[in-house]
């Protein structure tokens, strides 16, 4: 995959908007007695979501607001223009969530992180995998993916899956990895309209619906990326 960075990106002329943690109030903390111990040691935090997937920001802006955390003109640079691709043709998804997390900070020198996901399914032997987002080929849509998967696992009664999120958080120059993984199934055919990727058709064990069935706040209950994104945010809180 060719990767198209303009030449100015080195040296941007602005900085996007950051997510910006702050220590919570004691009245938000009583209602997070979970967390409270833990957010003295928050005084302010700059993150930068590495991402161009608005799904995505629009999740984990919610997964950040349900964890008690003050977030402030929460974006990625999805609307940064300069950036045309994030790269992502690794061999794995570590590897993936890695490579995206450093190409931004080696652009802004600024805290991020990146996640990267894939949807294992076993009779598939493991794929679409590393290649969940790009399964149908360059430039294909949610739509052609499904399809792919669908069409693959005709006639086959296994339909067990595992969706994995791995998310790379770059602080203070190091790194640190976060994990989530939901074992489910593809269902026959698409149900729910909410969601994106593949939630149309992965029904985590937990559940009787797809994650395109369910509102996001219950989707933030039990999804790949809720796990990982609440480990990460359980490592900022200590």
């Amino acid at each position: 995959m060719k990767h198209h960075v303009q030449n100015n990106l080195q040296y941007p002329e602005t900085e996007p908007k950051l997510i910006n943690i702050r220590r919570l109030q004691s009245d938000l903390c009583s209602e997070n007695p979970a967390f409270s111990p833990n957010f003295a040691k928050i005084i302010s935090m700059n993150l930068l979501f590495a991402s161009k997937n608005k799904h995505k920001l629009s999740e984990i802006r919610s997964l950040f607001e349900e964890a008690g955390l003050t977030t402030i003109d929460l974006q990625s640079v999805v609307d940064d223009s300069r950036i045309d691709d994030i790269p992502e043709d690794f061999e794995t998804i570590e590897e993936n969530a890695a490579a995206k997390a450093e190409f931004i900070y080696n652009i802004y020198k600024t805290n991020v992180f990146a996640d990267d996901t894939g949807l294992e399914i076993e009779a598939l032997n493991g794929r679409p995998g590393v290649y969940s987002a790009r399964y149908a080929g360059e430039n294909c849509s949610f739509e052609d993916n499904v399809n792919k998967v669908l069409e693959e696992l005709k006639g086959i009664s296994n339909r067990k899956a595992t969706f994995r999120t791995l998310i790379c958080l770059i602080i203070e120059g190091e790194k640190h990895f976060f994990e989530g993984r939901v074992e489910g199934e593809i269902t026959e055919k698409r149900t729910g309209k909410k969601g994106f990727g593949y939630d149309p058709v992965f029904k985590p064990l937990s559940s009787d619906f797809t994650y395109a069935d369910m509102p996001l706040s219950e989707k933030n209950q039990t999804s790949h990326r809720a796990m990982a994104v609440k480990k990460m945010v359980e490592f900022l809180l200590h």
